[in-house]
């Protein structure tokens, strides 16, 4: 029996040597360890891409974007009919009239439309704030299906139109996307800027805001060292907008977005260049997208992330890249 049990308990020790995480003698992860972790990976990134898919499809994703209309001086009457200053590729005939003034922009809804405001129903005139502190003012129609907001870009504001029946939402056939690479997923280090500094960025109408611009993340790849602008706060997470060698030819023609976690205390921060992805102004002409910094473009065949979609979109609008 003492013979039995000895062996017993070495083989029991030979197996939780052969299935130990690493090489005890040189730190090294076994190979089943290696293929749990890379398989973990994929599976972290497929289920990212999905996330992603699902939220530019959502009612009120990037891709139920029916309309952007820049406000001109006066009343101007909103909604469906062919006889409206603004018309609607999908609405009631009359909605109301909307008029820029001196202190805002105002919504006069139309007698008998059922409109709520931020959830609640509303008579009469509304203010239509862009910039509220929860985010812009939220006017629905057709039963929450339909949505107006207002956006300021420079001195202008516009109407952008939402609807959950949007045909680029209809036509949506998901994303494209590189295999995922874990080279690809790569420590930066965050260098800081003197605070305060800004970063001038164009955005696709061609109108330039300065922006935040807390620091650069900078990294090796290729043998080389490359440096990012980054925008955003670090203690949030970065926002990395870039071109590289497959942009316009692989990749969207304006460039890349691509956000990170927040930067660690050490000031590390991993860019995983395989979720570099579209801006919205890839999936719809109603977005007014900002464009990469001509800092940020990298002599790099970075063939990971988003691609260019193959016919994701119906009649889409391509923007081939430079000062729109």
């Amino acid at each position: 029996m003492k013979t039995h049990a000895v062996v017993s308990l070495f083989v029991v020790t030979l197996l939780a040597t052969a299935c130990s995480p690493q090489d005890r003698a040189t730190g090294v992860p076994s190979a089943s360890a290696a293929a749990a972790a890379a398989l973990d990976f994929q599976d972290q990134q497929t289920q990212w891409v999905r996330e992603r898919s699902a939220d530019l499809s959502k009612p009120d994703g990037w891709t139920s974007l029916i309309g952007l209309h820049w406000i001109e001086a006066g009343k101007r009457s909103v909604g469906g009919g062919a006889d409206n200053a603004i018309r609607l590729s999908i609405a009631p005939d009359r909605l109301g009239e909307v008029e820029q003034r001196a202190d805002g922009l105002y919504f006069q809804v139309a007698e008998g439309v059922p409109i709520t405001v931020d959830g609640k129903p509303v008579r009469g005139e509304v203010r239509l704030d862009p910039e509220g502190a929860g985010g812009p003012t939220k006017l629905a129609y057709d039963e929450g299906r339909g949505q107006i907001t207002a956006i300021k870009r420079g001195q202008r504001l516009a109407l952008r139109v939402r609807h959950a029946d949007a045909q680029a939402r209809r036509d949506f056939a998901g994303l494209d996307f590189f295999p995922a690479d874990e080279a690809w997923r790569v420590q930066a280090k965050f260098v800081p800027h003197p605070a305060g500094r800004t970063l001038p960025i164009v955005n696709v109408l061609g109108e330039v805001a300065d922006n935040p611009n807390p620091g650069y993340v900078v990294f090796e790849k290729e043998g080389h060292e490359w440096r990012l602008e980054a925008l955003g706060d670090p203690a949030k997470g970065l926002n990395l907008m870039f071109q590289d060698q497959t942009t316009g030819r692989l990749t969207y023609g304006v460039g890349r977005y691509l956000r990170t976690d927040p930067v660690a205390a050490d000031g590390t921060v991993v860019v995983d260049f395989n979720r570099a992805h579209n801006p919205p102004c890839a999936y719809t002409e109603f977005a007014t997208c900002p464009l990469p910094p001509p800092e940020n473009r990298l002599a790099l065949q970075d063939g990971n992330g988003e691609r260019t979609r193959l016919a994701v979109l119906a009649g889409e609008k391509k923007y081939a890249g430079g000062n729109h």
